[in-house]
């Protein structure tokens, strides 16, 4: 049996609340009717129907035109095995600037080039600020600081065509995105389109591109089209060691 240092067997895990394996878990959710008896009943009922023990609603909000939201709390009754999780991954070292820049001053004879740019309709900068701005973000140094990196930053809405158009300019090594808008799935689409329009240039082999996002997974880039994607707690030195590694892995 394959066990943690607490002795718990992770083969048979789950939700934890005030007990070891009581399976507790918190929900909140949003049903379209009003708030009242019986749409409290139908909370509960759909937990009941998700595997969820002993249904609790400890508030239920009114949000006016026929819908309510519910806080609740159940007891999940599923286990999971613990020891036969696997999670795609970005394969390379993960270097500090300083390992980056050791890197790029014993592999190439010239500077790397990255574009990047919150594409699409998408306004929301602070993804692609963290990683590309000289001051980072939580005292990880953005790209524009790293010694043998040209970084160029566009900002946002900049459509895929445009982002594109920069980068062939530039002659840029890499490509990166951010997406933080993901109402509706509009990322997939927009970063469908970006590896699409690659393609029809005849570029795409010619660069690395990355993707990022509270809601992008290395996994979910590489289905894509993508070389890879960094999820929350992604910072430069992650995207910057890929990069550079990609590249002479490649021999671009």
């Amino acid at each position: 049996m394959s066990t943690n240092n607490t002795g718990l067997d992770l083969t048979k895990i789950k939700p934890y609340g005030d007990t070891m394996n009581d399976g507790m878990m918190q929900f909140s959710f949003t049903l379209p009717v009003p708030c009242c008896d019986e749409s409290k009943e139908a909370a509960k009922q759909l937990l009941i129907k998700m595997g969820i023990d002993e249904p609790q609603v400890v508030d239920a909000k009114d949000l006016g035109v026929g819908y309510t939201m519910f806080t609740m709390y159940g007891k999940c009754t599923h286990t999971i095995d613990y020891t036969t999780i696997e999670v795609p991954k970005v394969d390379s070292d993960v270097m500090d600037i300083h390992g980056v820049e050791d890197f790029i001053e014993a592999n190439f004879k010239r500077d790397i080039v990255i574009v990047g740019a919150c594409s699409g309709t998408d306004a929301h900068t602070v993804g692609i600020d963290a990683i590309m701005n000289m001051k980072g973000f939580d005292g990880h140094y953005g790209l524009e600081r790293y010694k043998g990196i040209k970084a160029y930053n566009l900002g946002a809405q900049v459509p895929n065509d445009e982002l594109i158009a920069q980068a062939i300019e530039l002659n840029a090594d890499a490509i990166i995105i951010s997406q933080i808008v993901t109402q509706k799935d509009v990322h997939i689409a927009n970063m469908t389109e970006l590896i699409e329009l690659l393609e029809s240039e005849g570029i795409r082999d010619k660069v690395v591109v990355c993707a990022g996002g509270p809601r992008i997974s290395y996994e979910l880039a590489k289905e894509l089209g993508y070389d890879a994607g960094f999820g929350t707690g992604s910072f430069a030195e992650h995207v910057a060691s890929f990069i550079v590694q990609e590249l002479v892995n490649r021999g671009l």
